[in-house]
């Protein structure tokens, strides 16, 4: 299939549907055969072949959103947490009564955790919900690949918490505000991003530090490529991506770059299946970018709608959805052959 070419890019313009969100996109994924946005002014808006269906679903904005094959999450200022199933309404999993939701992550058997303030939930798929005080405000959240364990990011660094586990958390320590959390797929690393423009991981082994520095910005979105091996994070003029195959993770090693523009990289996205990383930018420009050599194609062009706020794959990598900042929306279907 010919791909037609703007800007000196292959492209893959003719390719997009657009969808009018008309709100901040504060995620994206797919449930089913729609394409799925949560947005700021509280509905999710589902997007298929057969039309588009915007749901109301909180009272007041979406502030926070996980999502998972079929399954999305969202946290609002009403204090609720919903769940959305493919083809199902919204079924209420939590809730935080007189505070708004922070974070919100889903775990292995449908497990959903999500916090407000200090106040940390967890949901086993059971429906049996524990409750932790973190000892700061909890502002990430993450599930471990194995075993019912969470990652909380907070100030001054992360506690791991076991919820059917009585005692007290371990802790992860690294001064400064640590936004959010994830762990490798692997299980051996936790990496955060904080406010003070870098990352910081930990390998859980020993609690080596690992210091991920050099940003402009602040890292607002990371990945990990479908093997493992490589972090993709935002933040910068190009997506950096370090490598954490080796026992010693990044440290030592230098990051690869991939996409560089004028333009600062908002959202990274890792392809399900290949080693391919989809970019968004401030500028609202998407590239699709191969990381054995860094070619490029372009999925959206730069302009109306402000910076890429959301950005994720279907399950098998044949479509990207993407959201930007003052509502534009869209899909682009990749070629099947």
């Amino acid at each position: 299939m010919s791909m037609p070419t703007t800007d000196g890019y292959p492209s893959l313009l003719d390719r997009l549907s657009p969808v009018e969100a008309g709100a901040y996109v504060v995620a994206a994924t797919f449930l089913g055969e729609a394409a799925v946005f949560a947005l700021g002014d509280g509905a999710v808006l589902f997007a298929s072949s057969d039309g588009e269906l915007r749901v109301p679903a909180h009272d007041g904005g979406v502030l926070c959103a996980a999502s998972a094959p079929n399954v999305l999450v969202t946290g609002g200022d009403d204090g609720k947490v919903l769940k959305f199933v493919a083809g199902d309404a919204p079924e209420p999993v939590g809730e935080a009564k007189g505070g708004w939701i922070d974070a919100v992550a889903l775990g292995p058997d449908g497990a959903v955790a999500w916090s407000s303030g200090k106040r940390v939930f967890a949901r086993d798929g059971k429906g049996e919900v524990k409750t932790f005080e973190a000892p700061s405000s909890a502002r990430g959240l993450a599930f471990a690949p194995k075993g019912y364990q969470l990652a909380i990011a907070r100030y001054d660094g992360v506690s791991l918490w076991f919820p059917r586990v009585t005692g007290q958390a371990k802790d992860l320590t690294w001064k400064g505000s640590h936004i959010d959390v994830a762990f490798a797929p692997d299980g051996r690393f936790v990496v955060t991003t904080m406010q003070e423009s870098a990352l910081h991981g930990w390998r859980l082994a020993d609690g080596q530090h690992m210091r991920m520095s050099g940003y402009p910005g602040k890292v607002r979105s990371i990945d990990w490529t479908s093997d493992g091996k490589w972090l993709a994070t935002a933040g910068a003029d190009a997506a950096i991506l370090w490598p954490f195959a080796a026992k010693d993770g990044p440290m030592g090693k230098a990051p690869k770059e991939l996409g560089v523009r004028a333009a600062r990289v908002s959202r990274v996205a890792c392809h399900p299946k290949t080693p391919v990383v989809a970019l968004g930018y401030e500028d609202g420009l998407v590239l699709l970018v191969r990381m054995s050599d860094g070619a490029e194609i372009l999925a959206r062009n730069a302009g109306a709608g402000g910076p890429v706020t959301a950005l994720a794959w279907d399950r098998i990598g044949s479509r990207l959805a993407f959201g930007t900042e003052e509502g534009a929306a869209g899909v682009v279907a990749l070629p099947t052959d």
